[in-house]
């Protein structure tokens, strides 16, 4: 996606973004500057190459901070203002990951999401539309009502989508071996997040136990015992059931929680002193049934010299500013 993006077209959208969402933007926010400084970054992109150094001529400058931003924002304003305006009655619903669309569509002619979509003009003049943005194309697939949208299978029956876990067929599964230098805290991480990813995203238990048996398998196969993983097993377990216990707890007591949050000093009052005086004096009078407290690091030197943000310089354009960086590095030598 990001090589087939035209500078221009991407700088194009960027104006009429700035245009179109000019209420939204700051009134000192540079937009002349930010532009000047998009355009610079797009087309004087060099990487090297071996002990070769080489200019990219086309499209998104791969590599650099900006281009995924970049490359999300073009098209998205072909989306917000072409594809959805157009196609919202049959586009019940529509999401994309950078150059990964899904959507169900909802067919013209018999008014239900078949195959017969592929006969309906309208679906023809949305996927014109889609390759109607500078010299971006997609692969489209004929609507049906299975698929594979990055690690989930999506099924549609009886009016349900189900999910199971995708694995592409040429994965290698090279898990971290039972003798690398890893802390062990990785092998637990990696058997924790993998099951929970498992758990969330197959529908049917059935689908749960085959993909986490394979990880087992995998895992077994790469050198490591069953009697080490399987603690790690009964935590991720355990992990689970804690998650959906406090997944339940957290919507029943959401509106009744007080959350206090404030910078840390070590002349402060401590938080168990604050909840004791609340559980004596406040709580139950209060409408509240519980007291989260959040203390937070207070700014220190890295924080005040070393800013990640640029402060807006007001009146100035581009050549002031590199005249006055000019100057001040002048009087620095």
């Amino acid at each position: 996606m990001y090589t087939n993006i035209n500078t221009e077209t991407g700088l194009q959208a960027f104006r009429n973004i700035f245009q179109l969402y000019n209420h939204l933007i700051p009134n000192e926010f540079p937009t002349d500057m930010f532009l000047k400084v998009l355009k610079i970054i797009m087309e004087n992109n060099i990487f090297k190459f071996g002990d070769t150094f080489w200019l990219q001529t086309q499209g998104t400058a791969m590599g650099t901070p900006a281009a995924p931003l970049y490359s999300i924002l073009t098209f998205g304003y072909h989306e917000n203002t072409v594809i959805i305006p157009t196609f919202q009655s049959n586009l019940i619903y529509y999401k994309r990951f950078i150059d990964d669309i899904f959507g169900v569509w909802l067919s013209d002619t018999n008014n239900t999401i078949t195959q017969s979509s592929t006969q309906d003009n309208t679906w023809s003049n949305f996927k014109n539309s889609l390759n109607q943005f500078g010299s971006l194309r997609w692969n489209i697939e004929t609507p049906t009502t299975s698929t594979t949208f990055l690690d989930l299978s999506l099924t549609l029956k009886d009016g349900r989508i189900t999910t199971t876990t995708y694995q592409k067929p040429l994965n290698l599964y090279l898990y971290i071996p039972p003798l690398s230098a890893h802390p062990p805290s990785c092998l637990k991480g990696l058997v924790t997040s993998e099951i929970y990813r498992y758990w969330i995203q197959n529908t049917e238990e059935a689908d749960f136990i085959r993909i986490t048996t394979n990880f087992i398998l995998r895992l077994l196969q790469r050198g490591h015992q069953l009697e080490n993983l399987y603690p790690l097993l009964k935590s991720a377990a355990a992990n689970i059931e804690y998650s959906n216990i406090r997944e339940r707890n957290e919507k029943s007591r959401h509106d009744d929680t007080m959350y206090i949050h404030w910078p840390f000093h070590p002349t402060d009052i401590s938080k168990n002193k604050i909840r004791r005086i609340y559980n004596q004096t406040l709580q139950g009078h209060d409408g509240f049934k519980n007291l989260k407290m959040a203390i937070s690091r207070p700014k220190n030197l890295r924080d005040i010299l070393c800013k990640t943000d640029l402060p807006i310089i007001q009146n100035k354009n581009v050549s002031d500013i590199l005249k006055q960086i000019n100057s001040d590095d002048t009087r620095q030598k």
